[in-house]
């Protein structure tokens, strides 16, 4: 079955000294973010920090850009996306910067040009509060963290 995947335009403001960030495979959701860094940076357990990539840009109204680990760079060093996945706004136009953390046991050296994490753009939605007093009832009821795994 062929799928058609469709594009939008992103103006996009490239001041590191690394390619705009690409997508790895035909069928990859993210891009993957690069550090764009004058000297690597050593992470030691449970330290985080703010990783520049050099990427400016500007979202369209209704998309927002998620900032995820990878799940490689999680696995193999312990090394993921503090607050994940990290929300960029459309109105945003400030440096897309990523907020790494090592959770594992040894210091993790972050290098130029080293990719860190990844962005998904998403379409979004803005709700209006519609107050009622009271909710329709649902099998599930209230039961949450657990509740349904229960037998």
């Amino acid at each position: 079955m062929n799928s058609i995947i469709s594009t939008i335009q992103i103006p996009v403001v490239n001041r590191s000294k690394h390619a705009l960030p690409q997508y790895q495979t035909s069928g990859s959701a993210g891009l993957d973010l690069c550090a764009n860094l004058d000297q690597e940076v050593q992470l030691a357990p449970l330290e985080r920090t703010l990783i520049p990539t050099g990427i400016f840009m500007e979202l369209p109204q209704g998309f927002e850009a998620q900032i995820r680990p990878r799940s490689g760079l999680a696995f193999k060093v312990g090394l993921t996306v503090l607050n994940s996945p990290g929300t960029i706004d459309s109105d945003y136009r400030g440096e897309v910067k990523v907020l790494l953390i090592n959770l594992s046991k040894e210091n993790v050296i972050v290098k130029d040009g080293e990719r860190i994490a990844q962005m998904v753009v998403a379409k979004h939605e803005q709700i209006e509060w519609q107050a009622v007093d009271e909710l329709n009832e649902t099998d599930r009821g209230q039961g949450g963290y657990g509740s349904t795994g229960k037998n």
